[in-house]
């Protein structure tokens, strides 16, 4: 049977990834609560909140649409999930609370940080393949440029702290 792949699902597990990040940097800040570490950890938050608006508004966009790339073996649908599943906080429901019951140091927060930022590189990458327009994919490109951006960020902070 042929599959065609909707990019709307794709995007409501790209929604709730940035969701997750949200989540995880303002409870990260408040653990920390001061310092550099914990002032990165607010900005991020932010940057995440706009992220998730953005694709808010390309589900909006596609929401309606029919299928959005031919999948005739429904590969794209089922990867995305298994990546979009395997993601450092989409794990289980409370992933982010428990991950941070094992935060003892800035430090502990700064390499579970990189390690959701790379998890959510893969994934917009493999989203944008997903994506059946030229100019959505180059927005998922900026925020793939964007994700790598914060493990920049992240490792310029975490090498000043080691």
């Amino acid at each position: 049977m042929i599959y065609p792949f909707n990019a709307a699902e794709a995007f409501k597990m790209a929604i709730s990834i940035e969701e997750n990040g949200l989540e995880f940097y303002r409870q990260a800040a408040g653990l920390i609560g001061s310092g550099p570490v914990a002032e990165l950890f607010r900005q991020l938050a932010e940057e995440e909140k706009g992220h998730k608006s953005t694709f808010t508004e390309y589900l909006s966009k596609v929401k309606d649409q029919g299928p959005t790339v031919f999948d005739p073996d429904n590969e794209t649908d089922a990867y995305l999930k298994m990546m979009a599943d395997l993601h450092v906080f989409r794990q289980k429901p409370g992933a982010v609370a428990e991950a941070l019951a094992n935060v003892k140091t800035p430090q502990d927060a700064l390499k579970l940080a990189i390690n959701f930022e790379k998890d959510t590189v893969v994934f917009f990458v493999e989203l944008k393949a997903a994506v059946g327009e030229q100019a959505d994919r180059l927005e998922v490109d900026k925020l793939i440029l964007e994700e790598a951006g914060h493990i920049r960020k992240l490792a310029r902070v975490y090498a000043k702290n080691i």
